[in-house]
């Protein structure tokens, strides 16, 4: 397993739509590994592929409940909404009020290829949806409405 680099907001990666992931083999499963490594490293919530400058609908979450690897994962019944300060990876220092779902359901693939869903609720939800808005060439900061300082 190895660390990836994560790209930033300049890089043109995380602005383009990933392509479906219809292998899931050794390779999938490295990537998977060195994403978690990654995560862990930089301490974030979650981490999506094209973060790392691979552009597949790949990503992993972990929100304090263990790691969630998400393959072709879709956001569906979106109820409620909260708003909350977000950061990001690929946006080191930025940090911004997004107003997203307070649940929704996770429809997603595990490195398998086994289909799942999961019912996300407060921040779990939250992250799901900023990493599958990476995997649609959307960062967090074009849907901010009061961007905030780093100490707030």
């Amino acid at each position: 397993m190895a660390l990836r680099n994560i790209v930033t907001k300049e890089n043109e990666v995380l602005y383009k739509k990933c392509r479906t992931v219809e292998k899931f083999d050794e390779r999938l499963w490295t990537l998977l590994d060195d994403m978690k490594d990654t995560l862990y490293k930089a301490q974030g919530y979650g981490l999506a592929a094209p973060q790392v400058g691979i552009l597949r609908r790949i990503a992993v979450i972990d929100v304090g409940e263990g790691l969630i690897e998400l393959i072709n994962p879709e956001i569906l019944d979106p109820e409620g909404e909260q708003r909350d300060v977000e950061g990001c990876l690929s946006c080191p220092n930025v940090w911004g009020y997004v107003t997203r779902p307070y649940s929704c359901t996770l429809r997603a693939q595990d490195r398998n290829g086994n289909y799942y869903e999961k019912r996300l609720e407060g921040i779990f939800c939250r992250c799901a949806c900023h990493e599958t808005d990476h995997l649609d060439g959307k960062l967090f900061i074009d849907l901010v409405d009061e961007f905030v300082e780093p100490e707030e």
